[in-house]
């Protein structure tokens, strides 16, 4: 863990920019570098997007083109001599916990810093929870952050 790479899965929601900082902080502490991770989910059902005038595969790309956009003005905001690298993945199979998971087993990430969604109750139930997802699958630490 202490020379491999902190992977830090985002959604560019509230709660990720909040685990962020924890991935900062744990890449300074060992020294390594921080892989920002945003994972595009497969549209489904394209028969709802006929009326947009463009094919899934044109929003697909455009929804990719947005978070590579997102991701140069987090960048932007990143104050830190960390190495910090960017990738963008398309999920095929809508399963963004097993996409996290592939890019952590790729050999150079030593901890995930992820944030928890924060559902409780019935909420938790209804909704598919990444966070637990990848601290069954991975292989490395998870440092799930609330």
């Amino acid at each position: 863990m202490r020379t491999r790479n902190i992977l830090w899965p985002t959604d560019f929601s509230m709660t990720a920019s909040h685990a962020l900082s924890y991935a900062v902080e744990m890449a300074n502490l060992y020294k390594v570098g921080l892989r920002i991770l945003y994972v595009v989910e497969q549209l489904s059902g394209g028969e709802n997007f006929q009326v947009l005038m463009i094919s899934t595969e044109e929003l697909m790309q455009k929804m990719e083109k947005v978070a590579a956009d997102e991701m140069k003005k987090l960048l932007a905001k990143l104050d830190t001599d960390l190495k910090v690298e960017t990738v963008v993945r398309r999920c095929e199979e809508n399963n963004i916990a097993e996409q996290i998971v592939k890019e952590a087993d790729k050999g150079d990430i030593g901890m995930i810093v992820m944030a928890s969604h924060g559902r409780t109750g019935l909420s938790h139930f209804w909704h598919d929870n990444v966070s637990e997802k990848v601290v069954a699958q991975a292989q490395c630490p998870v440092l799930v952050v609330k």
